[in-house]
């Protein structure tokens, strides 16, 4: 049985500054028509910045979504035509202050493949040098340097819960732990 989808009709309801919705008519495997809830999303970036003491750079932000403020690695939407590289290096200057010497792609996923077409690229952020932060105007942003060995406990006791965090520092831990 084939798995892919075919996508009869598509028609778009909302059209905002980060996200598009549309709604999909489409035609499952075994013929029936079932609907879809598309969430158009151009991409974001997130980035692990290690500091030479083996620190790592989170920021704590409220999220309107959450309802909460939550302790997270630097992140960012992509703009139209900008490279992921790019990005990361602009949303560490705007959110931590600080330039990264080396970017290394830890991985690209998708955030939430069942609605949404965002692609996450997330880095490692090493030889960051001080370099002057500029928040966004509509950004409220509170900057905490953790150990590497401590991020751990910080998601195992739910103080770190957004999910491309615990990834990304899962990943770095993992790295670190091989060298």
């Amino acid at each position: 049985m084939r798995l892919r989808e075919e996508t009869i009709s598509s028609e778009r309801i909302y059209d905002g500054r980060v996200i598009k919705l549309r709604l999909d008519k489409v035609r499952l495997p075994d013929g029936q028509e079932s609907s879809r809830e598309i969430v158009e999303h151009r991409g974001a970036i997130a980035a692990v910045p290690l500091l030479s003491d083996n620190n790592i750079i989170l920021i704590k932000q409220y999220r309107q979504a959450a309802g909460e403020i939550l302790l997270e690695i630097p992140a960012g939407t992509l703009e139209v035509g900008e490279k992921p590289e790019d990005c990361a290096e602009r949303e560490l200057q705007e959110e931590i202050g600080y330039k990264p010497g080396k970017l290394k792609l830890l991985f690209s996923s998708y955030l939430a493949p069942g609605y949404s077409s965002e692609m996450l690229h997330t880095f490692l952020a090493e030889d960051l040098v001080p370099s002057k932060a500029e928040n966004d105007e509509d950004e409220f942003i509170e900057i905490v340097k953790v150990p590497v060995k401590e991020t751990i406990g910080l998601i195992e006791s739910g103080q770190i819960k957004d999910a491309k965090t615990i990834c990304g520092i899962l990943m770095v831990e993992k790295m670190l732990s091989e060298s």
